[in-house]
């Protein structure tokens, strides 16, 4: 079974009701080319349940300042997809929890679709977050070559996408959904207010065959907590960055103990 679902799973027993997933997102080749192995092992060891590693681009339109900041620092430190895939080739040695690549779609076109596909199973990798392809494009010219491979594509919804738009998303996905908090870009809040609380709840009323999982603006217990009282989890990414930023890769168990 593809991780991210085998991790989905687990979460819907009764003993693992009260647990909620939490995702971090960082940039790979980020804050130094090699860090991105320690990273993932750190994350792992200090209990996260899912890892975004995001592959830098130079035009990361929906990235807030400190997640473009670290993208721009990667590609100059020499990250590439090539690179990546190199630094990942042993990750399952030593990491077992779902791995998904967020990226744009212009670095895997270049790449090869079917070519990076085919690569991302070689080393692991469950599922990819592309902000920038189209539903109704992945349906059409896609989907088969994704699941051939066994990756599980996740779309981003926000509180502007209309329902058909997200009963169409939840109908072509076999993950997880991942719910932007706001039509913001990326980036921590210290708090969510009434607006999106009640898309929250408007987004668990559908009743999705999907979980939700919420996006932008979690940096902390509070929002945390807030994001996750109707939804499956929470992906943490500014917040995340601006850590390591700070304190290096040395320190990461300080930061996920923060949040829960």
């Amino acid at each position: 079974m593809n991780r991210i679902k085998q991790k989905l799973s687990e979460n819907n027993s009764p003993a693992g009701q009260a647990e909620k997933l939490l995702s971090i997102y960082f940039t790979a080749g980020y804050p130094s080319l090699h860090d991105t192995v320690k990273v993932i092992q750190d994350l792992e060891q200090h209990g996260v349940d899912m890892i975004e590693i995001g592959l830098p681009f130079s035009d990361p339109l929906a990235d807030g300042p400190t997640i473009q900041e670290s993208s721009t620092a990667a590609l100059k430190n020499g990250m590439t997809t090539k690179l990546l895939f190199e630094q990942l080739r042993d990750i399952r040695k030593s990491v077992n929890i779902p791995l998904i690549i967020m990226g744009y779609f212009n670095p895997i076109m270049q790449y090869g679709v079917e070519a990076f596909c085919a690569k991302c199973k070689e080393i692991g990798i469950d599922g990819l977050i592309i902000p920038d392809l189209p539903v109704a494009e992945y349906h059409e010219q896609y989907q088969e070559t994704f699941e051939k491979y066994g990756l599980i594509n996740i779309f981003l919804i926000t509180p502007q996408t209309s329902e058909e738009r997200i009963r169409f998303i939840d109908s072509v996905s076999n993950g997880f959904i991942y719910m932007v908090s706001s039509a913001s870009t990326t980036g921590a809040k210290s708090t969510f207010g009434n607006e999106q609380q009640e898309y929250f709840d408007r987004i668990a009323s559908l009743h999705l065959k999907n979980p939700q999982v919420v996006g932008f603006g979690i940096s902390n217990n509070e929002t945390f907590m807030q994001a996750t009282k109707t939804a499956k989890g929470a992906i943490i990414g500014s917040a995340f960055i601006k850590y390591l930023t700070h304190n290096g890769i040395d320190r990461i168990g300080d930061f996920v103990r923060g949040i829960r």
